[in-house]
């Protein structure tokens, strides 16, 4: 009696691991990755946080934007990630890439030292956003920004495991931050992309 609906579940696991992996490996297809980094419109020198680095899928395309003089400031709250993206920066002679293991609550960055703040997919797994980005704002130089990239409640997959930031949740929290929104971008498939500035006091 039981074997017929255990096989569903299996089949449906396998089917969502499956999308797991055809989504992991086809990444570049939807996040469109040098899209994004030139929307940025970085120069040489530049310093940028790369908050919630991970691997380093952006980090050191980041870091060849901002070139050898720039600095890429890769923030992770795990150990194993951070130790890992800190070997491939030594391998890759990435030498304008500074790795940060940071608590939760603060990025840890250098004080009046970045010029952008970029998080991609991060947004949704840090609590009290509002109180943790008005912290982040010293990390700013003047005129400096912070830039948002999530997973739009569209994206199915994302959706069932809640790894999905609403657009107008992410507006109205900024909003209560302290910021104000600068640009929107709209090529993504699957993910808002807002640029924010430091409201005028």
């Amino acid at each position: 009696m039981q074997t017929r609906p255990i096989a569903i579940r299996v089949l449906a696991l396998s089917l969502a691991l499956g999308a797991c992996l055809s989504i992991s490996l086809s990444r570049d297809a939807w996040q469109r990755p040098e899209q994004v980094v030139e929307a940025l419109d970085l120069e040489p020198g530049d310093h940028v946080a790369d908050l919630g680095a991970g691997g380093g899928y952006f980090t050191f395309r980041l870091a060849g934007a901002v070139g050898p003089e720039g600095r890429v400031y890769a923030v992770d709250v795990d150990t194993d990630l951070t130790e890992s993206l800190a070997e491939e920066a030594r391998e890759q002679g990435q030498s304008n890439v500074e790795v940060i293991l940071a608590p939760y609550d603060d990025p840890k960055l250098p004080e009046g030292g970045v010029d952008l703040i970029f998080t991609c997919n991060t947004y949704h797994h840090i609590d009290d956003r509002p109180a943790y980005f008005a912290r982040a704002a010293r990390y700013l130089r003047p005129g400096g920004v912070v830039v948002i990239v999530d997973m739009l409640p569209k994206a199915w997959l994302q959706r069932l495991t809640g790894h999905v930031s609403p657009a107008e949740m992410i507006r109205s929290e900024m909003r209560e931050a302290g910021y104000v929104l600068e640009r929107e971008y709209t090529f993504l498939p699957e993910q808002s992309f807002f640029v924010f500035t430091r409201a005028e006091p």
